[in-house]
């Protein structure tokens, strides 16, 4: 299937070095299919995502929602994902109306 959309998140993992502990950051792409949604270690099908959904926080960062049967997925986000929600949003329109059809 053809990737519609795709936008950085980062993940921050706390390490233990020798003796010390240290925060190490990893970006990562959430990518958005029109069969499903993919992030490094998990793919939900689309029919199971249920909506998404962005929370702007203090700072330029902020958290993608990712609304599924399955539970809600957090993403924490360094821009505004406006342009993959759009995409979302539009694949969502066209899903719901082939289904009445």
């Amino acid at each position: 299937m053809t990737k519609l959309a795709s936008h950085p998140y980062y993940k921050v993992l706390r390490e233990v070095r020798k003796l010390e502990q240290e925060n190490v950051e990893y970006e990562r792409e959430i990518e958005l299919y029109e069969d499903r949604v993919e992030t490094k270690y998990r793919s939900f099908p689309i029919e199971t995502v249920m909506d998404m959904s962005y929370r702007e926080m203090p700072g330029d960062e902020g958290i993608l929602y990712l609304h599924t049967t399955r539970g809600v997925y957090s993403y924490m986000v360094k821009e505004a994902p406006a342009q993959f929600l759009k995409a979302y949003r539009e694949l969502d329109e066209r899903l719901r109306e082939n289904e009445m059809r």
